[in-house]
Order: structure tokens, then sequence, then C-alpha cells
């Protein structure tokens, strides 16, 4: 009965970074398709191959960090959290300079950095208690 109470208290970290990093996609997704549709929102940014590159780039952290969060070592996927979670949560607020902060982006981003600390709180939080490197 106690370790099944164990079970319920602490859940998979690799399922509950992964399940993160994927509403975190999800969330950074929704917000571009409707930041697209508003046409004042990206007016005066230029949406040049390059720049869309870069953004392709910048999004294939999350994306990369579900899979990675389930399939990496535990060493591995603590440090790739830490570091990728880290990087997204301090990047998002300089996007509310790129243009105009409509209050629909700022909503998004607000909870997308509290998505991103999160991940980089679990992570660092994250001890092995099985004792194996898995």
């Amino acid at each position: 009965m106690k370790d099944n109470k164990k079970i319920i208290e602490m859940p998979d970290m690799k399922g509950r970074l992964s399940a993160l990093w994927l509403f975190a996609t999800i969330t950074y997704t929704y917000g571009d398709v409707v930041t697209l549709m508003d046409p004042v929102k990206h007016g005066t940014v230029q949406l040049t191959e390059g720049f869309l590159l870069g953004g392709s780039i910048y999004m294939m952290i999350p994306i990369t960090m579900v899979l990675f969060s389930r399939i990496l070592k535990y060493r591995v996927s603590r440090m790739a959290s830490i570091i990728a979670g880290t990087i997204m949560t301090i990047t998002l607020p300089v996007t509310l300079f790129v243009a105009v902060p409509t209050s629909y982006y700022v909503f998004f981003t607000v909870i997308e950095i509290i998505c991103t600390a999160l991940i980089v709180l679990f992570a660092w939080k994250w001890r092995n208690n099985e004792g194996t490197t898995a």
C-alpha cells in the first residue's frame, strides 16, 4: 500500500517532462497561428526565408525535447531539459519586443514562460531514485 502511494505522489519524471514539453509546443504553435491571423502583429516584421528558418530552428528545441525527454538516459535527459528549458524561458520575454505586444500574445507568452520554468524546476530537482543511469 505504501509503495502505491509513493507511485501516485511521484509520477514518472520522463513522462511529466515530455507532457510539459508537448504542452509548451502546442501553446507555441497555437500562439503563432493566432498571431498570423492578426495583420497588425506581424505587419512590421519581414517574414523572410531567413526569419522563418530561424524560427523553425528555434521551435525545434521544444519539439525535439518532447521525444528526448522520453528516450534519453536520466543524466542526459535531465541536463537537456535544464538547458533547453532555460534557453526557452530566457528568450520568450524577448519575443514580446519583436512587434506590438498584444494582449493575446502576452497571455500565450506568460503561459509558455511558466511551463518552461516548471520544466527547468522539475528537471533540476529530479533525482534518479532507482540508482540506474536509465
